[in-house]
């Protein structure tokens, strides 16, 4: 008996990813699919060997130490005029 086999939206829900990610990852060979037609087919047991990512980018090891300040604090407020200097 054949298992039944998950489209990508619902392969995204159970992995809480979005369609895109999933389409993703079977492009570059993270998950393994079939394509039928112009979609794509997942096996329940190929979301098995996907591990939990959090997006984004990983946080630093250790905080960077803060710079003290230094330097003269300019006058004006920072807009620009729209005229070139010197003429």
């Amino acid at each position: 008996m054949s298992e039944t086999l998950l489209t990508t939206s619902e392969a995204a829900d159970r992995l809480g990813l979005t369609v895109r990610a999933v389409q993703k990852m079977i492009e570059n060979g993270r998950l393994e699919a079939r394509k039928v037609g112009r979609d794509y087919l997942i096996a329940p047991g190929a979301l098995s060997s996907i591990s939990k990512q959090v997006a984004g980018r990983p946080p630093k090891s250790s905080p960077a130490p803060e710079k003290p300040a230094t330097g003269a604090i300019k006058a004006g407020n920072g807009r620009s005029t729209g005229r070139k200097k010197g003429k």
